[in-house]
């Protein structure tokens, strides 16, 4: 009798994937809270984390497993990243770093929601159920765009309660998020987005 189980469809393998990256990405917005309470501490933490994540990508590849660290790496890179140092972490973190140490409270906590909540969305709804890729997009699609725009226009108005702030922010975001920058977009949209929300504010 032949073996009628089918492997792993690779849809859903990208999926977990991405699912993986978003959840990383997500949580990144618990920086704004932890500032809050401590800028200090949180700016230490987010610097320790950016080395000790260095320091295990160096030893996962020259072949040494970082318990847990190298295993959720792997679980959360994609084709590009194969072989490669994956530099996703270390961006997201210095994205939130650098958002705190040059904006007010209220610009960093808008930047880093931005790029939690407004990038991790555009990235999974684009990926999965984005449709519409017009040539000048270079791939991205206008579904996750427009997940991008309202995910950080809402994030936005619940921290500035201004409608005019939060619609220019949702812009911002949403026009540097369609650029190719892949992991770059870390760094460039929470710092383009604050920069707007320092200059409005």
């Amino acid at each position: 009798m032949s073996d009628l189980r089918l492997p792993a469809l690779p849809y859903t393998r990208d999926l977990k994937t991405e699912l993986i990256r978003k959840l990383i990405h997500f949580l990144i917005a618990f920086c704004p809270v932890m500032a809050g309470l401590s800028r200090n501490v949180t700016i230490a933490f987010l610097a320790a984390g950016v080395l000790s994540y260095t320091a295990f990508e160096v030893l996962r590849l020259a072949g040494v497993k970082v318990p847990i660290v190298s295993s959720i790496t792997a679980a959360a890179s994609r084709a590009r990243d194969e072989g490669h140092f994956v530099l996703g972490p270390v961006t997201l973190a210095l994205g939130a770093l650098f958002s705190i140490l040059a904006f007010s409270p209220a610009a960093a906590a808008i930047a880093i929601y931005a790029l939690a909540f407004g990038d991790g969305l555009a990235g999974l709804v684009g990926r999965f159920l984005g449709r519409f890729r017009p040539a000048f997009m270079n791939g991205k699609s206008i579904e996750g765009s427009l997940a991008c725009f309202i995910a950080v226009f809402i994030a936005a108005f619940r921290v500035c309660g201004s409608l005019q702030l939060a619609g220019a922010v949702a812009v911002t975001a949403t026009f540097v998020e369609a650029f190719p920058l892949e992991d770059y977009d870390n760094l460039m949209l929470p710092l383009s987005v604050g920069f707007v929300v320092q200059v409005f504010l």
